[in-house]
Order: structure tokens, then C-alpha cells, then sequence
């Protein structure tokens, strides 16, 4: 049977290749994407800060207790700003067998003339740890111990000036120290140290501190040690880390990026799978239904059901085997140039490992050969069940029947569309991304079964149209259209698909740079802003407003909150209300700024209608830091993609930040009054700050979203051409199918010219309506996840954008068809009579 397979499959170089070429590539792009995800997955963060300890106390992570679908589910959050561990826990942990030191940190952040630092306590030089190099350690409140990274010329017994909690302070270098652990990352942060005094009155959370690290004595029980560790931290509501899971904790950009690959392969990962699903099966399918012949003359000279189903499973078994031998270093050599353009992005570091993926290749060999193998059978099922002599009759004549299931399954997946519109219109973020894929290849499923019918009424309904433009021509295209619905599934689908996806997820991206990058422009009223990396203090802000021709001056500094109940954080400005209505228009539509003081909150529309809010209601929020408060409602406006979800007094989420002081001060001046220098001078007075105009942040903002866009984009651009290739593989499969046929009119007296207008008049009926359905399904795919994630109701698409999706695949379906067809033609129609295909 294998030596069988084996010579029927070099007979057939023409399908042989096209189902090939559709799995190999579909396993290059499952390879690809499961090495990312697999090296995501397996990635460990080697403690770095906290290398020397043995246990580590923190609480970066929240439960929630979500719904989904009406199911309560539980949902592990990270928390914003990073939580904080009661100072007392401390003292707890002391007491414990086998303690040999317990010390408790305290992070700030610190500005100085040659670069950013992450302050501490003394004590702190433990956990990473550190060594004096020179000098003494800092013994009073106005002392400091500078990392070697960050001393340069300075030597103990210089001053320097600093930027601490957003205000500049003076300090006398006492010593220098060296990082003596495993060497630290490139995006590590230098270190400078204070009297634990002096730390503990800077930290912004009094009673709290960010973690405790915990030191064994020689020899103790170190699994008991652990076990009473977190035992108190559990009572405490925090967590304790142990071994590798310390580097849990270490903000580091392996970190971000482990985290990052597996979302990407969370969110953009099944539906690539499905999108290969649905190629493979295609072209497998459209394969397989082209040989029905040679399957009805192997059941006419006595083969049996269970052989002819056999040499299926072998023929397809073979070419998915060739297609992951192929696939599999093609995809992991795609992975290696994947990873290249996400390091030259700054998306993960250089260093960041990625693995071989033998994992992600045996689950993508085993995925493709059973995928593969089921569509291959699923085609071949009527002819393999039924009696010889009918399978040759429905083989000379295209079979009008089709299967009841098939029609109440496509009914259901259309059903099951239209409920993913709502679904998707009610949902936020990327969880409405993830409905409207879900959406658009419900649509597309449902088009894939109901295609046969869909074709019939079609052929009849373009039928007077055809036979006007081509006269007997179209009159030929369309009874072929009729005749052969069942044939032209795999097309119409391929078609469709292209269309759907290319006129929907890819302009995506461009309406959600468009809205924010529209609505930080407009609602900007303010002409200049002072921006600083470590936080502003109230003073700047009032120098700021005395600044002669300031007519109004606000602080900002952005956060994020979990509304109670969700799970998805919603990000945050807390402002200084004086003055807010003369620096931005929120474009409020309901409620009153006004009212913005106290434990009170203004939201965008998307985010009220999400939850439901209301002005005047009260909300429980948890904040940054998981905090929990309660915020009343008391504006509701339409700008919250370009100034952020959720505006709040300060004073809201004031302590519960990692740090502290206003990122930026907005200025706005009075028409024909420059108050540049004044303000520069102000920004000079405070170490690490810039003066800038709010054009330039609008700017950035564009920058920064359209470098973040650029992934989904690449991951679009790939199903998109995935597709694209599927619907070029098989219409061309469907039109070199077509010799006999061919070859027949032309033998009753059909001029070649007239074949052609014939073959013109059908792929212009087919094109129209694949472009009909596959636009309408992208314009619901579209309209429903932009109005869920804007509030817009009508899309923006890039002027080209039509003609890129409407021209390119008009110029697919001509050329795929036209040539092929071009060169049946030109074979004798004697000779073309005789042959397969």
C-alpha cells in the first residue's frame, strides 16, 4: 500500500505540490509561533537583587474573582505599582528557627546629574548584595553611598545634587559600592543608599515596605525555614518567594519578555491555528475531491472501503511528514529572524534564550498530520462509503445533493456570528480583539458549510447579468457557476477569508493610533510641558504657576486601577483639579470636573458603559498598589484613549504609587506671551527634568504606539498572507482541475476566445460575491471591535486601504485563474480529453 501511495502521489505533481506548499508553510508559521511561546513558557528569572537571599516576602500579585459567560472564575493579577508588606511582618519573621537575618527594603526613585538610581536603606546592600569599595557606609540622614556605575569623578567627601521624591537635595558621598552578585542585567538599575532612617522617612507608604528578605543560618533547616515563612506571610495576605521563584520578583526585561511572548501566543496563537486548520483542510480537501475518479476505479476493481480510506491516510500521512521535515527548521529558522526584529524593537533582550522548540515541533508534526489526515477523509467519505458504480457516476456528474447536518451546522456558526457581534461590541481591550477574530472566523465558518448553497443562489441571481456583459459566454459561466457549487466551496472560501481578514484585523491598528493620537491632539489645551523620570513635586508646580503669563498650570502622574470585579486594569491620571478645564477637554458629557475632589472619579464612556457605572454611583476600586477604596462617579467623558481611562484627584492615589510627585506639569500661556525661558529655568532646577511642548508628547505618544503596533501588525501580516496564499494554491488547483472540461467545450465547437470570456465571466461572478460577503463580514468585524474599543461607529480605513484589499484580491483571483487557464488552452483539446488533469 506504501509503494502504492508512493506512485500515485509522482503522478500527481500539480496537487501534490499545492497541498504540500499549504502544509509546509502552515507548519513553518505553527513553528514559529510555538518556539516563541515555548521559550516564554520555560523562561526562568535568575534572582538577581535578591541573589543572596534565602526567602523573599512581597505581594506583586492579586486574586480577583471574576464572571465570564455568567461562570465565576478566579484571575492572578499583577499589580500596577507593585504592592507593599506590612513593616511588622518583619519583626514576625525574626522569630522564627533558623533566622539569621531579616531585612526589610524600601525602594525610591533618585535623579542624578549622570543618570537615574533605585535608593535604599543600608541595610538593603545584603540582598543583592553590595560591597564598599571606598569609603564608609552613610551614617547621617544628609549621607550616601553611590554604585560605581553611577560615581563617576565623585569620591567620598563630594556633594552632590539629587532628585529625590521629586524634590533636588543635597548629599555628602560617604562611600562607593560594587555589586558583588551575579552580574547584573544591562537594563539593571545603579543603586544609591541611604540611613535606613532617612530611606523610611522618603518611602511614600508609612507602616509598609516593598519586601522582606529573609537570611538562613548555617546549617538550619532551610524547607522548614521556608514553610514558617510562608505560613506568616499567608496570615499577612502576602506571598513568599523561595529558590528560583525569586526571580519572579526581579522586574526584569527577561521577565517582561517571557511574559510578553506567552500573551502573544495566547492571543494570536489559537486563531492561527484555526487559520491553518482551515487552509489545510481546504487544500486537502479540494485535492482529494479532484481525485474521486481514481478513487471510484479502485472501488470498481474490488477495492475495499477500508483500503481505498487506507491509502488516504498513507498519501496525506507522507506529504504531512515531508511538510514537517521541511516546516520544522524552516519555522525555526523564521523563529530566529523573529527574534532579531524584536530585539532590534527593544521587545526582549538580547540575551533573552530561546529555546529549540522540540516541544512546539512535536505538538506542531503531531497537529498537522491529524489535521491533514481528518480533512483528507472527510473529503473522500462519500465516495469511499458509497457503491462502486454510483461513486463513478457522481464523479461524471457533479452531485446536487448536500447533507442536512451541513446545512443546520452552517445555520448554527452563522447563529453563532451574529451572537459574537454582541459579544464583541460589550467587550473592552483585547478582550474585544480576541471576540472579533473569533467573530470573523465564525462568519467564515459558517460560509465554508453553507458555501454550495450560497454558490447555486448566486449563479442564478448573476445569471441575466452575465449573459448580458459575456452573451453566450456569461450564459456558459453561469450554468457552470450552478452545476458546479459543490466544487467552487474550497474557492469561495479561500476567497472570503483573504477578503475578511485583510479588510478588518489590519486596519484595526490604524483606528486605535487614529482616536488616541486624534484625541490627545484635540483635547490638549495646554501649549507646554515639564516632564521629570523621578516625579515633581508640589513646589515645581507652584513655581510653574507664578510664571507671568501662566494662565493655568496642572500636574500629572499616571497609574492604573482594577475596577472590583474585573480584571483588566484601567489606567489612571491623578491630577491637581486647578485649572484641569483650562489644560484639557476631556469632552464631558455627563457630570461635572467640578466635582473632581476627595475620593471621586471622572471615566471615559468605554469604560463606564463596560461596568455599568452611572454618575453618582459608588464604586469599589483597587488600586496600584491593591489598595482598596471606594471612588464616586462624577463625570463621564468621551476622550479616554489620549488622556486615560480614569482621572482622579492626586490626592486619590497618593501613597499608593511607586513614585512619587507629578510626571509632568502641563502649562498653558497666554495667546503672544513666551514664558519658554522662565519655565526652563524652572526645569533646570530640578535634575532630569526637560521643558517640551505638548505637540512633541502627542508626538511620542504616536511613536510609542505605533512601535507597540508594529507585533500585531507582523502577526496580521502573516495570516494575511497565509490566507492570501491559500486562495492563490487553490484556485489555481481548481483551475488546472479543469482540462477535461475544457478540452470537451472545445470539442463541441466552443472557440477558444469564447472558453476565455467563459472563464472571465465566471471569476468575475465568483470574485464579486467572495468581495460581497468577505467585505460585509470585515465590516462587521470591523464596525463591532472598533466601536468596542472607541466608541466610534464608523471605522476609519486608510484612503488605499479599499483599493489594497479589493484590487489585490482582484488581481489574486485573475491571475491565479487566467494563466493556469491560459495554459490548458493551449494543449490541443484531443490531447486534454485523454488526460487526468
Amino acid at each position: 500500500m506504501l509503494k502504492l501511495a508512493a506512485q500515485m502521489l509522482r503522478r500527481r505533481v500539480g496537487s501534490v505540490f499545492a497541498t504540500l506548499l499549504a502544509l509546509t508553510v502552515g507548519v513553518v508559521i505553527l513553528m514559529s509561533t510555538g518556539t516563541l511561546v515555548e521559550s516564554g513558557l520555560r523562561f526562568k528569572a535568575a534572582p538577581e537583587r535578591f541573589a543572596a537571599t534565602d526567602v523573599v516576602v512581597a505581594n506583586n500579585e492579586i486574586s480577583l474573582d471574576e464572571k465570564t459567560m455568567g461562570a465565576e472564575d478566579t484571575a492572578t493579577v499583577t499589580l500596577p505599582e507593585g504592592g507593599s508588606v506590612p513593616a511588622s511582618l518583619a519583626d514576625r519573621i525574626r522569630q522564627l528557627p533558623g533566622v539569621a537575618a531579616v531585612v526589610a527594603d524600601r525602594t525610591v526613585t533618585a535623579i542624578l546629574p549622570n543618570g537615574s538610581a533605585i535608593g535604599h536603606g543600608w541595610k538593603s546592600t545584603a540582598l543583592t548584595p553590595y560591597r564598599l569599595i571606598s569609603g564608609a557606609e552613610p551614617a547621617r540622614d544628609g549621607e550616601i553611598a553611590l554604585d560605581e556605575r553611577l560615581a563617576g569623578s565623585a569620591a567620598p567627601g563630594v556633594e552632590v545634587t539629587m532628585l529625590v521624591n521629586g524634590s533636588p537635595r543635597a548629599y555628602r558621598v560617604s562611600g562607593i559600592v560594587r555589586h558583588e552578585g551575579p552580574r547584573p542585567g544591562p537594563a539593571a538599575s545603579p543603586a544609591v543608599f541611604f540611613t535606613e532612617k532617612h530611606a523610611a522617612s522618603l518611602y511614600p507608604r508609612k507602616g509598609r515596605v516593598d519586601v522582606i528578605g529573609v537570611f538562613a543560618e548555617p546549617g538550619a533547616d532551610r524547607a522548614g525555614l521556608v514553610a514558617g515563612v510562608r505560613r506568616l506571610a499567608t496570615e499577612a495576605g502576602v506571598r513568599a518567594y523561595a529558590g528560583d521563584d525569586r526571580g519572579k520578583l526581579e522586574q526584569s526585561e527577561g521577565q517582561a519578555a517571557s511574559t510578553l511572548l506567552v500573551m502573544l501566543g495566547s492571543v494570536f496563537g489559537g486563531y492561527v491555528v484555526l487559520l491553518v486548520i482551515f487552509v489545510v483542510a481546504g487544500t486537502i480537501g479540494l485535492s482529494v475531491r479532484h481525485r474521486r475518479r481514481d478513487f471510484a476505479l479502485l472501488r470498481a476493481i474490488a477495492a475495499t472501503p477500508a483500503q481505498v480510506a487506507r491509502l488516504i491516510v498513507i498519501e496525506v500521512g507522507l506529504l504531512s511528514v515531508l511538510s514537517v521535515a521541511a516546516g520544522v527548521p524552516a519555522g525555526w529558522a523564521a523563529t530566529r529572524w523573529l527574534r532579531r526584529e524584536l530585539v532590534d524593537r527593544s521587545f526582549i533582550p538580547d540575551t533573552f534564550p530561546i529555546r529549540a522548540g522540540l516541544l512546539a515541533a512535536a505538538a506542531v508534526a503531531v497537529a498537522t498530520i491529524v489535521v491533514a489526515v481528518c480533512a483528507a477523509l472527510i473529503a473522500a467519505r462519500r465516495t469511499v462509503r458509497i457503491r462502486p458504480t454510483e461513486a463513478l457516476g457522481e464523479v461524471a456528474v457533479e452531485s446536487g445533493r448536500n447533507s442536512r447536518l451541513r446545512l443546520i451546522l452552517g445555520l448554527a456558526a452563522l447563529a453563532g456570528g451574529f451572537f459574537l457581534t454582541t459579544a464583541t461590541t460589550a467587550a473592552k481591550g483585547t478582550a474585544a480583539l480576541g471576540a472579533a477574530t473569533g467573530l470573523l472566523y465564525m462568519f467564515v465558518l459558517a460560509v465554508a458549510l453553507l458555501a454550495p448553497w450560497i454558490n447555486r443562489l448566486a449563479a442564478r441571481l448573476l445569471a441575466p447579468l452575465l449573459r448580458g456583459v459575456w452573451g453566450n459566454s456569461g450564459y456558459l459561466a453561469a450554468a457552470n457557476l450552478r452545476a458546479n457549487a459543490q466544487g467552487m466551496v474550497t474557492v469561495l472560501t479561500a476567497l472570503v477569508l483573504s477578503v475578511g481578514l485583510g479588510g478588518s484585523v489590519w486596519f484595526l491598528q490604524d483606528n486605535l493610533e487614529r482616536q488616541i493620537v486624534t484625541q490627545s491632539h484635540d483635547g490638549m489645551l495646554a501649549q507646554h510641558a515639564v516632564i521629570s523620570a523621578a516625579g515633581l513635586p508640589d513646589t515645581a508646580l507652584d513655581e510653574v504657576r507664578k510664571v507671568p503669563g501662566v494662565v493655568a498650570a496642572t500636574g500629572v502622574r499616571t497609574t492604573a486601577l482594577i475596577p472590583d470585579g474585573a480584571s483588566e486594569s484601567a489606567s489612571v491620571q491623578g491630577v491637581d483639579p486647578g485649572g484641569l478645564d483650562h489644560i484639557m477637554d476631556l469632552e464631558v458629557h455627563s457630570g461635572d470636573l467640578a466635582d473632581l475632589h476627595g475620593p471621586a472619579m471622572a471615566v471615559a464612556t468605554q469604560q463606564a458603559e463596560t461596568h455599568g457605572w452611572k454618575i453618582g454611583d459608588q464604586v469599589r476600586v483597587i488600586l496600584g498598589d491593591g489598595s482598596r477604596t471606594d471612588l464616586r462617579v462624577v463625570a463621564i467623558y468621551d476622550r479616554g484613549m489620549g488622556f486615560g481611562d480614569v482621572t482622579v484627584d492626586k490626592k486619590v492615589i497618593a501613597g499608593h504609587t511607586a513614585a512619587t510627585g507629578y510626571e509632568r506639569i502641563l502649562v498653558r500661556t497666554e495667546p503672544g506671551r513666551d514664558a519658554t525661558a522662565a519655565l526652563a529655568d524652572i526645569a533646570a532646577r530640578y535634575p532630569g527634568s526637560v521643558l517640551t511642548g505638548t505637540a512633541d508628547i502627542t508626538g511620542q505618544l504616536a511613536e510609542a504606539f505605533a512601535l507597540n503596533a508594529w507585533i500585531n501588525k507582523l502577526l496580521m501580516g502573516i495570516m494575511i498572507g497565509y490566507a492570501a496564499l491559500a486562495s492563490a494554491n487553490t484556485m489555481v488547483m481548481a483551475a488546472l482541475a479543469r482540462s477535461r472540461e475544457l478540452a470537451l467545450l472545445r470539442l463541441v465547437g466552443v472557440t477558444t476566445k469564447q472558453v476565455k470570456r467563459m472563464v472571465h465571466a465566471e471569476q468575475a461572478g465568483l470574485l464579486g460575491v467572495s468581495l460581497l460577503i468577505g467585505g460585509a463580514i470585515a465590516a462587521v468585524t470591523l464596525v463591532s471591535v472598533v466601536n468596542a474599543l472607541t466608541g466610534q461607529m464608523v471605522p476609519y480605513v486608510p484612503p488605499l486601504g479599499y483599493v489594497a484589499v479589493i484590487g489585490g484580491t482582484t488581481l489574486l483571483a485573475l491571475f491565479t485563474t487566467i494563466l493556469p487557464i491560459a495554459r490548458l488552452l493551449r494543449v490541443p483539446p484531443v490531447t486534454s480529453i485523454g488526460i487526468k488533469e
